[in-house]
């Protein structure tokens, strides 16, 4: 009689030692002898554990030692108490990532929302007011003055938020600090608020001077060219890294302002209106850079000092600039009393929002954003052109503005845009490796299986 039949007809004997069976390159499970022989396993009274560890040792089960599937099946049974716990954490824990995501990426559309808006509401109430009320450089300071509001509108919400009990004086001396370590003298107010200030103010007259001979689609589209402008700029005057995507974007906007100008036959005010609204791009991006090179990076607070003192500039020094407009007739605007008051304060207001959702936007969300909010004012300002308007655009000004609109997105590729693209694509291959590798196993596996059902077994070589 055989071993195995002599314990078939004893179950209840103890069971000695048996070296486990293994196949060449299956490492067996190191066992100290005391554990091998405390281990083993108690027989129950239905005998399903001992039947099933002999049947294991009988078959040759890889590193199987006596007692495993009982000790298997108490693990799981505890495992499985544990599993809901866990479960939740991970649940809470996905749940809270993706609230945050899903919070953040709708606050990013509505800041979008509002940039664009506010934009189009300002150009197209521009152009409304131009019909009773033709003086773009009053409308101009008259926004700007606008600009003192920024910091009080600042120091409430960031008072409501934060309940710090700095009073308004405190907190705008804290904020003077952008402009050096003793604060704002008046030699430094002078020296360093008059050239942005100044800048400030072309920037907006030469857009309301081209919105007087254009669309307000094609000087927004113009506009938008200050972006590639600020890339060439910063390349050869900050130094900044070359990147040969941006100079292609730079290309298509020189490209598109020649298309645009190109639209009319270069002649009349089309080519005037292109000259204004490229210029006032121009400014805008000497104004940015300078803003880089002096003030570096500065903080919502030091932004909304630094916007209040140019308002304030503006107030005091560039008022005479209005009042020799009037008395020359180049802008003579009549009584006071005349003055379409509810449009300008719009114009104003709508401005004013407009400057506080770009600074606290980029604080709030990603700076892209905001260059994304921008760009989306020139199909609102088409939609707006076409159906109040009427306006009819030729095939030379649509290519012209997908051409800009297309470099300007060109501009908005991260400096890392080109190695960030090269390991997703490499990570991409990745995977589709050991999906690929995932297949060659589950397939052998099949096969295994219907080898050892057919009595026979498959031992892949190495």
């Amino acid at each position: 009689m055989s071993a195995t039949e002599k314990d078939a007809e004893q179950p209840n004997v103890s069971l000695e030692r048996v070296r486990s069976t293994h196949l060449p390159g299956k490492a067996s499970p190191q066992l100290d002898s005391r554990s091998t022989y405390n281990d083993s396993p108690k027989v129950t009274a239905n005998g399903v554990h001992d039947i099933e560890d002999r049947i294991l040792r009988m078959t040759g089960y890889y590193g199987y030692y006596p007692g495993y599937s009982s000790h298997r099946r108490e693990e799981g049974s505890d495992s499985h108490i544990e599993t809901p716990a866990s479960e939740a954490n991970v649940e809470d824990t996905s749940y809270q990532a993706c609230a945050s995501v899903a919070l953040k990426v709708l606050g990013g559309l509505l800041v979008v929302l509002c940039v664009s808006s506010s934009w189009v509401g300002t150009t197209q109430v521009v152009q409304v007011t131009f019909t009773s009320f033709s003086c773009p450089f009053f409308i101009s300071w008259f926004s700007t003055n606008w600009n003192i509001f920024f910091f009080p509108l600042y120091y409430s919400g960031h008072a409501v938020i934060t309940r710090e009990k700095q009073t308004p004086i405190q907190k705008f001396r804290e904020c003077s600090r952008l402009f050096g370590e003793d604060g704002m003298t008046l030699k430094l107010f002078l020296k360093r608020t008059a050239p942005f200030s100044i800048l400030w103010t072309l920037t907006n007259y030469l857009y309301l001077l081209a919105l007087k001979k254009l669309t307000a689609t094609d000087v927004s589209a113009l506009y938008c060219c200050h972006k590639a402008f600020v890339f060439l700029l910063s390349w050869i005057v900050l130094k900044d890294r070359f990147m040969g995507v941006r100079i292609v974007a730079a290309i298509m906007a020189i490209t598109g302002i020649v298309m645009m100008a190109y639209a009319d036959g270069f002649h009349g005010d089309s080519i005037i209106g292109v000259a204004l609204a490229v210029g006032s791009a121009s400014t805008s991006a000497l104004y940015k850079v300078l803003f880089k090179m002096f003030l570096g990076s500065a903080n919502l607070g030091e932004i909304a000092h630094f916007f209040s003192t140019m308002g304030f500039f503006n107030l005091i020094f560039i008022s005479c600039v209005p009042i020799i407009l009037y008395f020359t007739r180049v802008e003579h605007w009549g009584s006071i009393s005349a003055l379409p008051w509810g449009y300008l304060c719009g114009v104003a207001g709508l401005w004013l929002v407009f400057n506080i959702l770009v600074n606290v936007g980029v604080v709030l969300t990603y700076p892209i954003l905001i260059s994304i909010g921008t760009l989306l004012s020139i199909p609102g300002n088409a939609a707006v052109d076409v159906l109040k308007h009427e306006v009819i655009f030729s095939v030379v000004r649509l290519s012209a503005t997908c051409v800009i609109c297309t470099g300007f997105l060109l501009l908005l590729l991260p400096e890392e845009w080109d190695a960030v693209t090269l390991r997703f694509l490499a990570a991409l291959a990745d995977k589709k490796s050991e999906e690929h590798g995932e297949e060659l196993t589950e397939s052998s596996v099949h096969t295994r299986s219907r080898s050892r059902a057919n009595g026979a077994v498959s031992i892949p070589m190495a």
